[in-house]
């Protein structure tokens, strides 16, 4: 597979991330090996946080939420998808497909030995983390779901998601930190913006960031569907604490939650909340605030 590798000089001196980086290879159920990026940040014996971002960003949208999680005892993995970050970025777009992208993820999971996981999920990290949860259910002990869903294609995806794919395919240039700014309520600073853009130094890397819009699954025949529809099965069963914090301000994924929380019976009783002030990507705008309601869920359900 014919790859690219975002050089280090890229990520020097970025705001906010000054975190030592991390990297295994993984592979595919196709026979891809490429290497991926993670953090591992906070004691290795405590409890394991994975955070999965979407699309467009990387791990540095977890960078406010780290310290916090990291205080209260916490051992915080945090990947780059492949495609995004300081992980390998395939260069053609044929070879980023959604069970690829599982496959991916997955295999950093068993690498890593990670169990007894809380995940955090937004955007792509819940397409393709509430997978692994549901085709994994004994390595997963909470979810946190932000912004969020897990499509079958047997429902309409809305028209703010079509709006976003057909423009993802059609603009010449896809502007990574615009994009993430658009989506946010807060105006991000140019240095900001810059974090953004660092993975991608033409559109020659940006690829996979293309690629995933189409991948959302939008019709019953979509090649994720049925996994996805065996992945509910499993998780419509799902009893341990499953907590959704959407923000306010996300007009995609708005009403997701109520969605998660009628389907899946590890919801019940939890104490959902809704975060005030946050755009799609609330990690941005509300970090500080949804880590602390990720700390106090898990320890309201040891």
């Amino acid at each position: 597979m014919d790859f690219l590798r975002t050089p280090d000089r890229h990520f020097e001196n970025l705001p906010g991330y000054a975190f030592e980086p991390n990297y295994l290879m993984v592979d595919d159920s196709e026979g891809g090996e490429l290497r991926m990026h993670y953090l591992d940040q906070g004691p290795a014996a405590g409890a394991v946080v994975l955070l999965l971002h979407g699309e467009p960003s990387w791990s540095y949208l977890y960078r406010t939420m780290i310290p916090t999680l990291v205080a209260a005892g916490h051992r915080v993995i945090a990947p780059d998808l492949i495609g995004f970050g300081r992980s390998d970025k395939p260069s053609k777009r044929t070879d980023y497909t959604y069970q690829r992208h599982v496959d991916w993820a997955q295999s950093l999971l068993d690498q890593l030995k990670l169990s007894d996981v809380t995940l955090v999920c937004q955007d792509w990290g819940g397409l393709i983390g509430l997978r692994l949860v549901a085709e994994n259910p004994a390595l997963f002990a909470r979810v946190v779901a932000a912004n969020t869903m897990l499509p079958t294609g047997d429902h309409n995806p809305g028209e703010a998601f079509k709006s976003w794919q057909q423009y993802s395919q059609q603009v010449p240039e896809f502007p990574t930190g615009a994009i993430i700014n658009r989506a946010t309520t807060t105006e991000l600073s140019q240095a900001v913006l810059d974090a953004y853009d660092a993975p991608f130094p033409d559109e020659s890397y940006k690829e996979g960031a293309r690629q995933f819009p189409l991948l959302v699954p939008t019709t019953p025949n979509d090649p994720a569907a049925d996994k996805n529809r065996a992945a509910w099965a499993v998780l419509m069963k799902w009893n341990k604490p499953f907590l959704t914090a959407f923000s306010d301000s996300d007009p995609i994924t708005k009403g997701g939650d109520k969605v998660l929380q009628k389907l899946i019976p590890g919801t019940h009783g939890q104490a959902h909340t809704t975060i005030v002030n946050g755009g799609h990507f609330l990690q941005e705008d509300q970090g500080e605030k949804l880590a602390e309601v990720v700390v106090m869920f898990i320890a309201a359900n040891p």
